[in-house]
């Protein structure tokens, strides 16, 4: 299975390096990555300009994540810009072998689901066509590293009671804000020390960032952070949020974030119920899923490349619901959002296009809602004990 993984993961530096040499336009977003750790070295500032220095021209785009991120992506300021995409792609597809091997872990052996390193492989290779996981990986972007930085912490350190539970989600917070939703997510599953060691990884790296840049940390955490200009067109179907849904129905009217938020917190309660009704049967991995699409959900900003968590969704459909699983496959495969007849603008949009321009967002709420009431239908059994829980996974 490992040379297998490595043979996929190649894929990606071959083409990077091919694109070095023929001087191509690889990677969006790890450009960016790219130029704001240059930036930092340089002792630049990273947010007042919409645009760093150390950008190619068709990379002209604002450094939008926490002063943190600039610190983890010092490692691809030697390389030249298509090497820096190739390199995250490859950690991207390794990434995502772990997260399907984990996930097959964690979910019984059945329906069109089986186990073994081949099946593995073969999976990794096939949730690659997928638009979210292609997209992050084209663009050059984190989400997947993030992912597996998630599922390890959550399905593998805090369920097992490691003193380091926590600390990769403290981790992948300080690169992007959204995996902070798996704070209370530790906290409501019992396990408050994990939760108070990812806030504490969180918050040291942001005080180590403010001894070293200072100027940079209050100018994110006061403006930056806040400032919807340097995110994107995010009324456009890129954004898969419910705010992106209520910006397209009411003309992106200034009061779509507080409608958005309103229904993420008539949501809250019977998400949390779900949450914790898989957790205390031992199912972990779906308690996960469900607070990943609760934060997909809630978060002002899902760009299409988030939905990455279609991946784990996947495993544990093909084991229980291979139709569904099906259904998954068209939605995130269909490739819908970037050819809508009307394009990504909703500006003129038809009826059939509004229905169409929000496909991602049907997944968690239909998937949730039916789970909500299947649930709500069957009694609680306990929880496994832990042992038994391994020996029968």
């Amino acid at each position: 299975m490992v040379a297998l993984l490595c043979a996929l993961a190649a894929v990606p530096l071959l083409v990077g390096v091919l694109g070095w040499l023929a001087d191509w336009p690889l990677g969006m977003d790890s450009a960016v990555y790219r130029a704001g750790a240059l930036t930092l070295l340089h002792g630049d500032p990273l947010y007042d300009t919409d645009t760093l220095a150390f950008e190619p021209a068709w990379a002209q785009l604002p450094f939008t994540y926490p002063p943190a991120a600039a610190l983890w992506f010092v490692p691809l300021a030697p390389l030249p810009a298509p090497l820096a995409w190739g390199a995250l792609g490859a950690i991207s597809i390794a990434a995502t072998g772990l997260v399907v091997t984990l996930a097959m872990r964690a979910t019984p052996s059945s329906g069109l689901l089986a186990r073994g390193p081949l099946v593995a492989v073969a999976l990794t290779a096939a949730v690659l066509l997928l638009e979210p996981v292609w997209r992050t990986v084209s663009l050059g972007q984190v989400n997947l590293i993030l992912l597996a930085l998630i599922i390890v912490d959550v399905l593998v350190l805090s369920a097992r009671g490691s003193r380091a539970g926590g600390v990769l989600i403290g981790v992948a917070a300080a690169v992007k804000l959204t995996p902070l939703i798996f704070v209370p997510h530790l906290l409501f599953t019992g396990h408050w020390r994990d939760a108070l060691r990812a806030l504490a990884t969180f918050v040291v790296l942001q005080a180590a960032m403010l001894t070293v840049i200072p100027h940079d940390v209050v100018r994110y955490w006061t403006k930056a952070v806040s400032d919807p200009t340097r995110i994107g067109t995010i009324h456009w179907s890129d954004n898969q949020a419910l705010n992106g849904l209520v910006l397209r129905l009411s003309g992106n009217a200034p009061w779509s974030m507080a409608v958005a938020l309103g229904i993420g917190v008539l949501l809250a309660a019977p998400a949390v119920w779900l949450m914790l009704r898989y957790h205390r049967r031992g199912e972990d991995l779906r308690a996960v899923l469900v607070t990943a699409g609760y934060g997909l959900l809630v978060s002002p900003v899902s760009w299409t490349h988030h939905w990455v968590w279609v991946i784990p969704l996947l495993v544990t459909l093909l084991a229980v619901a291979p139709r569904v699983a099906a259904a998954m496959v068209v939605v995130f495969g269909s490739y819908v959002l970037l050819i809508l007849p009307g394009g990504r603008d909703p500006d003129g949009w038809s009826v059939l296009d509004h229905v169409l321009g929000n496909a991602y967002l049907y997944v968690p709420l239909v998937l949730g809602a039916a789970a909500f009431v299947r649930e709500w239908r069957t009694p609680q059994p306990q929880r496994p004990p832990a042992g038994v829980r391994e020996l029968t996974s």
